[in-house]
């Protein structure tokens, strides 16, 4: 029987986060049984390791959704990064995934264990209008009036693509009451991993709430997006946002009952991100 264990990512309460499965030893699962495993654990993500390098602490790993694989996943990574923190004490580690190599670094200075990945370099795009964007806003039920101007839409990537958009206001961001199979046929056609919609309660603060429909996976949200928070960090740094090495602080989960905290360092000479969040046990 594989052992599957289960952490919740970007927060130091079992109940708050995202939670991830974490299979330490997947060297014998093909692609169907991995599949099935985390459709049998219910979470956004799972994540295998299929090989294991123990005196590098380097591994190869790969993420599931309940419904498929998916080349990289934030959540999943720090929650088995601290996994193996638990295991074999704090220190450097790399992965190597579907996206590329991802370095992390864990620590368990102040109690409880975290984690900071460096993504693989980042990239953005405007959404285009007329392809991504209006029946992006068409599926989401939203108008061009919600949009905040000053964060254009863009297509992000860090490891992932991902549709960024920006609420004008937190109440257009708290009301998410989408369309299920349009937003999916949509994301599937472009390759996006998730929609990160995203909302700056003060223009003169790093500060933002974040929400990410994940239809793709099977999961009307996710609680914690860490491959779109570094997507979301190369895409303020790409567009002149950021001109200065900056950390930025995303919540994401308060409207689902599991608050959840993004740190996301950029600096302006790197288009890798550095992505830092907590992650605890679940307790069976």
């Amino acid at each position: 029987m594989t052992e599957v264990l289960r952490y919740s990512a970007f927060t130091t309460d079992p109940e708050g986060g995202n939670p991830a499965g974490v299979v330490l030893d997947a060297g014998t699962l093909d692609d169907a049984a991995m599949t099935a495993i985390a459709a049998r654990v219910g979470y956004s993500e799972t994540a295998f390791l299929t090989a294991h390098d123990e005196t590098r602490r380097r591994y190869r790993m790969r993420f599931f959704s309940p419904r498929a694989e998916v080349a990289f996943c934030g959540h999943a990574t720090v929650a088995t990064a601290v996994a193996l923190a638990e295991r074999d004490g704090p220190g450097e580690l790399v992965f190597d995934t579907a996206a590329g190599e991802v370095r992390v670094t864990t620590s368990t200075d102040g109690g409880v264990p975290s984690a900071t990945l460096t993504s693989v370099p980042s990239r953005t795009r405007p959404a285009d209008e007329d392809t991504e964007l209006a029946p992006a806003l068409a599926a989401l039920r939203w108008s061009p009036d919600d949009l905040d101007p000053a964060l254009p839409p863009h297509v992000a990537f860090a490891g992932n693509d991902h549709l960024v958009l920006a609420a004008a206001t937190r109440a257009r961001l708290a009301d998410l009451a989408y369309d299920f199979d349009a937003l999916e046929e949509l994301m599937r056609r472009h390759g996006w991993t998730t929609v990160h919609l995203v909302h700056r309660p003060d223009p003169d603060r790093l500060d933002f709430d974040a929400r990410d429909p994940f239809p793709v996976g099977g999961v009307v949200e996710d609680a914690a997006t860490g491959a779109a928070a570094a997507a979301f960090g190369g895409y303020l740094r790409a567009t002149g946002r950021i001109t200065e090495a900056s950390r930025i602080r995303i919540r994401q989960g308060e409207d689902m009952g599991r608050p959840s905290e993004l740190l996301v360092d950029v600096t302006p000479d790197d288009t890798r991100v550095r992505v830092t969040g907590h992650a605890v046990r679940i307790p069976a």
